[in-house]
């Protein structure tokens, strides 16, 4: 098929030009200067063509490519799509890429360009060469089944749809399986030595659950081991996902398909709704962010997406939902315990990284799902606390931005991008961030 070319600067592109011009109404021109270095550093750096007419997405300093963190990369394009082919062929290169990984192992998370070989430890169960990294994590399959639903949504085009109902059957398979965890899973995953975190306990099964009709999840999306192993983001994420999936089917006419992601869907809303929320002394009924069916549940959450400060971003949650606002004001408050405030800055961190460190991820995520003051101050403080690198971090201490983790991280460079855009008005969100449905909006026939 020979090696495709993509763009590897929109910093003419029209949209990226009014919003530049927008953000320097504002009176900081660097808001337009950071929107375009973090767009074009993501073509230029992080995306490797291939000779199937793949794309290979490295997400910063890894030589690997993760299905959530490539899906990621790419959302704020979305907004760019309309007039601009050659984004448009990155966007199905990259998703049919993703495909032919959840077909390899829909289990891993991380990928290799080729049959290197190649780890972040040899050690691992997995002998797939293939394969960098096996921990399982809901989110790795939800979000590509996202993005291509929204690739839809803002193009028209639907040539991938066969391959993305494809996938779906072998997700919801998986998922189904995962609903039965203790006595349908093989799955495994040991990793000796390094941190409780990086492994699964029980002979690598994870933590007991009772069967409670939500998806089990051995890691989250920040790759750590789930204390209780149903994810509650993540399920609500896969609940999205599925109404995507059932969005794409029915205009395809495969009833069958469209009516299995559509049950699957509202038996993890149902499920999740009973078991995954519990009633807090101070701010009421809230999101859990883990829980076990055994009455254990973890109440915090990870600056990593999908997280529930993210939900109305990758779940379909109106930003208006009493229990997300709830849950919001819990996460952002000293009484979830990865939130921090310090000289530089407010927010959400991770176990993932060290103590006292704040996520630039969970910086924009809070713009983009707060209000309009918050959403500029969410850009001002980003700018703020990039060490005076040009990049965004993954993490970075609440007292001092030159502490950081990460020089080279992706990802934060696209919410970035994806912030600067809607702070301009020219951002995706209202596409899907409907005020009033969990479902997406039609495709039509």
């Amino acid at each position: 098929m020979g090696f495709p070319r993509f763009p590897t600067s929109v910093k003419d592109h029209p949209t990226v030009r009014e919003a530049v011009r927008r953000l320097d109404d504002l009176g900081d021109p660097r808001f337009g200067r950071m929107l375009t270095r973090c767009l074009d550093d993501t073509l230029a750096r992080t995306v490797r063509p291939m000779p199937d007419g793949t794309a290979f997405v490295v997400t910063g300093d890894i030589p690997a490519m993760w299905l959530r963190d490539s899906t990621t990369q790419l959302m704020p394009y979305l907004a760019l799509l309309r007039d601009d082919d050659g984004l448009q062929e990155l966007v199905l290169a990259v998703l049919r890429r993703q495909f032919a990984q959840i077909a390899r192992d829909p289990y891993a998370n991380a990928f290799n360009a080729g049959p290197s070989g190649q780890a972040h430890d040899p050690a691992d169960l997995c002998e797939d060469p293939w394969v960098w990294e096996e921990k399982y994590e809901v989110d790795s399959l939800a979000l590509p089944l996202l993005l291509a639903h929204r690739f839809s949504v803002a193009t028209g085009r639907t040539e991938h749809v066969p391959d993305t109902l494809r996938t779906a059957r072998t997700v919801i398979a998986l998922w189904r399986t995962e609903q039965d965890h203790e006595r349908l899973s093989t799955y495994r995953f040991r990793r000796a030595g390094g941190s409780p975190g990086d492994t699964l306990p029980n002979a690598g099964r994870g933590t007991p659950v009772a069967r409670t009709g939500m998806t089990w999840s051995g890691f989250r999306p920040s790759d750590d081991a789930c204390a209780y192993g149903y994810n509650v983001p993540a399920n609500l994420c896969a609940a999205a996902a599925l109404d995507a999936v059932a969005e794409l089917a029915r205009p395809a006419r495969d009833m069958e398909l469209a009516e299995n992601a559509a049950h699957l869907a509202a038996e993890l809303r149902a499920a999740t709704a009973r078991h995954g929320t519990v009633e807090h002394s101070e701010f009421g009924t809230i999101y859990a962010y883990e829980v076990d069916g055994r009455g254990n549940a973890l109440l915090m959450d990870d600056a990593n997406m999908p997280g529930l400060l993210s939900l109305p971003l990758v779940a379909d949650v109106p930003v208006t939902d009493p229990l997300y606002l709830a849950t919001r004001r819990f996460v952002l408050s000293p009484a979830n315990p990865t939130w921090h405030r310090g000289a530089a800055a407010e927010g959400i961190g991770s176990p993932h990284t060290p103590d006292g460190h704040i996520w630039p991820i969970a910086i924009a995520v809070q713009g983009l799902t707060g209000g309009e003051d918050e959403r500029l101050t969410a850009l001002r403080t980003l700018l703020s606390t990039d060490a005076g690198t040009g990049q965004m971090h993954e993490s970075f201490h609440k007292d001092d931005p030159r502490r950081f983790t990460r020089p080279w991280f992706s990802w934060a460079n696209a919410m970035y991008a994806e912030l600067a855009l809607d702070v301009a008005g020219l951002g995706t969100r209202p596409l899907w961030c409907t005020p009033a449905t969990h479902s997406p909006p039609s495709l039509g026939q």
